[in-house]
């Protein structure tokens, strides 16, 4: 009896044991792994001199896995074709990586592993791991540091490619479009500063990119550029400030489309200006013949409108500006004419300072604004003033509102005529002002203001301009009637005076005008008067 009871406390304890052991490691038994891994050793060695090998290995304390090398892992100098890593996806405790490409004599090469480089488990990044070799007899250890910003934007792009290229007998300025740079790092998903490691002395060009294609070359249509004002000498103890811009390209048209009938649009990159843009049509056409050119709203295209219709399937034109001249065609087929029909901007709730706009379908060839009539809610007539913009094809109706009104816009049949003669029909929308209360005001005391004039505005996050104030003397800038919300403040000094931030252009060694921002975000709070000063030094 005694054995009997002996053996089921036996086999009570074992399983009580088993059951203990099988806990250990699941996720409630103990804390989270937060340990990024450890770097064990490598073949060949890291900081190996004499170089010749085709393959690397690296070793780590736990099984590890490489995300996102495409993007992560940085090389300098780049090597084409890139290096072959593995494995990728599946945990292992080395890493592998095969080198493609014949590597330059007498050379230091770096592999910035970024964050790439995480444990099995809870993927904690071993941070920047950086593995370095050269051909040569030595390893190269001078750097160079700085930051990387954006000329328009508070917060700059993550990613951003940081590069030197060698300024010897064969450089020129356009090796950012069709060479390698001789070194490379990256900001990768974080950081806004950036150190060029392992690098030899020597004078160079110090450049920016946001890579669009990962190619490490400068494509305008694409990618976001920076660049230094001189070139710079290694070693140095200078901390550069790169600014990244998007250039405004070449103007360039390309081949026109029919859109409608007797309506041709005309798609370009660049920077077209109602003053400075000519389409002329070489098309044989009637002495009656007129056309029309309007901007489109949100594309970078321009609508060509013509009367009277043509009998012609081909399209003959010469477009011009001051930087451009081509001759182009269009094929021409049956299709509908735009009908006239009518939008409005705002269409609720409209500010205190805001014109309403009324945009049309098709150009107006007249507005007769005595079929026009604005009334508040007890249908007393509002006076207003009405402007047609032929470029942007809108007309905007400006008037003096009053605060928690509604207002009726009513346009009778005549009022609009548009380009092929079709009138309006009867027109109406209603609009609303808000109650001051439920708006705020900000005064900016601007300080050390260095030159005018300035523009001053308001934005939301993504650059987006909620509201602008243009100054030539005055550093007391008045944002009235807000709507409440968060919002960025940043100063334009406007070195061209044309009333525009205007982007930078790397050929020529021009940078972008300099925006400055507040370094806080900006509350406007409902009913409130607040008052900030913002000292631009």
């Amino acid at each position: 009896m005694k054995s009997l009871r002996a053996c089921i406390l036996l086999l009570l304890f074992s399983v009580v044991f088993i059951t203990g052991c099988a806990k250990r490691g699941t996720p409630d038994g103990g804390a989270i792994d937060t340990e990024p891994p450890k770097y064990v050793k490598a073949r060949p060695e890291n900081f190996t001199t004499s170089f010749d090998a085709k393959e690397i290995r690296i070793y780590f304390d736990e099984y590890v896995k490489v995300k996102d090398p495409q993007r992560q892992v940085i090389i300098s100098p780049p090597m084409d074709p890139r290096p072959e890593i593995t494995p990728l996806g599946t945990a292992s405790k080395s890493i592998r990586i095969r080198i493609n490409d014949t590597l330059n004599p007498n050379t230091t090469y770096t592999i910035n592993f970024g964050r790439s480089i995480v444990d099995n488990n809870e993927e904690n990044p071993l941070d920047f791991f950086t593995y370095a070799f050269s051909t040569g007899p030595y390893i190269d250890s001078l750097t160079v540091a700085g930051n990387v910003s954006d000329a328009l934007l508070k917060v700059p792009d993550t990613f951003v490619s940081v590069m030197l290229y060698e300024v010897d007998s064969t450089y020129n300025d356009s090796v950012v479009y069709n060479e390698l740079p001789r070194y490379i790092t990256n900001t990768l998903d974080s950081a806004t500063t950036f150190q060029l490691k392992n690098l030899k002395e020597g004078t160079y060009q110090l450049v920016g990119l946001k890579d669009a294609n990962n190619n490490y070359k400068f494509d305008p249509g694409t990618d976001k550029i920076a660049f230094a004002d001189e070139y710079i000498t290694i070693p140095t103890e200078s901390v550069f400030d790169l600014i990244l811009f998007r250039e405004i390209l070449d103007d360039k048209f390309v081949r026109p489309q029919q859109k409608a009938d007797q309506h041709i649009m005309f798609g370009y990159e660049g920077k077209v200006h109602r003053d400075s843009i000519q389409i002329n049509m070489l098309t044989t056409v009637p002495d009656d013949f007129s056309y029309r050119i309007t901007k489109d709203v949100e594309k970078d295209t321009l609508h060509y409108w013509y009367k009277p219709a043509i009998p012609s399937d081909t399209l003959q034109f010469v477009v011009q500006t001051p930087r451009f001249s081509d001759t182009l065609l269009t094929r021409i087929k049956e299709m509908k004419k735009d009908s006239l029909t009518f939008t409005f901007n705002p269409t609720s709730s409209i500010g205190f300072d805001q014109a309403l706009k009324v945009i049309p379908t098709v150009p107006l060839d007249s507005v007769n604004e005595s079929l026009i009539r604005i009334t508040n809610r007890d249908t007393v007539d509002v006076s207003f003033t009405g402007n047609y913009d032929r470029w942007k094809n809108e007309y905007a109706l400006t008037f003096q509102k009053e605060e928690r009104q509604a207002y009726n816009f009513t346009a009778l049949p005549g009022a609009f005529i548009g380009f092929y003669g079709k009138q309006n029909d009867t027109i109406k929308t209603t609009f609303r002002t808000q109650s001051y209360s439920d708006l705020g005001n900000l005064t900016i005391n601007l300080q050390n203001v260095r030159s005018y004039p300035i523009i001053v505005q308001l934005t939301t996050e993504k650059g987006v301009v909620q509201a602008e104030k243009y100054s030539t003397e005055s550093s007391v800038i008045n944002f009235r009637s807000v709507k409440p919300g968060n919002y960025f403040l940043r100063v334009i000094y406007d070195r061209n005076e044309n009333g525009q931030w205007d982007s930078g252009k790397y050929l020529k060694g021009r940078q972008p005008e300099q925006v400055v921002y507040y370094p806080d975000l900006m509350t406007v709070r409902a009913n409130w008067d607040d008052v900030y000063p913002f000292n631009l030094e």
